[in-house]
């Protein structure tokens, strides 16, 4: 698959997400030359996944919380511990701190199919852990 087709399926795809009552996802729109996908969630309002074409593969990444004011050792140990069973997307630490998900899905492998594992990926990897981050970085006490 040329990085174009790939570009033209993921717009595509997730248009089709959007204008689906039973989806999740609320929005897809380019933005500066990466594809925005926005997903509605229980845990917190919305998760935005970001998407770059490139001419080998298409990344990803979602914002999930900043730089825990605290807690890290154990923030971290979550982490690290839901990465052991995740698959399609990974939690990763900016050079800020900040948290995210990230991945890469090859063109040969490209398609909606992959699609729906990545975004049902971040999904559920915000819904199991982001109550317990926010606890473990930024309780009070």
């Amino acid at each position: 698959m040329r990085s174009s087709q790939a570009w033209d399926l993921l717009t595509d795809a997730s248009r089709r997400l959007v204008a689906d009552e039973g989806s999740d996802v609320v929005n897809a729109e380019e933005y500066e030359g990466r594809w925005a996908v926005r997903m509605a969630q229980q845990v917190r309002d919305f998760t935005t996944v970001w998407f770059e074409v490139g001419e080998r593969t298409v990344g990803f990444e979602a914002y999930v919380l900043p730089n825990p004011a605290g807690g890290h050792q154990e923030v971290y140990r979550q982490l690290l511990t839901r990465n052991h069973r995740m698959w399609r997307a990974r939690f990763s630490i900016d050079s800020d701190g900040d948290v995210f998900l990230t991945g890469r899905v090859s063109l040969e492998e490209w398609s909606s199919q992959a699609l729906d594992e990545v975004l049902g990926a971040i999904y559920e990897a915000v819904e199991l852990s982001f109550r317990a981050m926010l606890r473990a970085g930024f309780a009070r006490g």
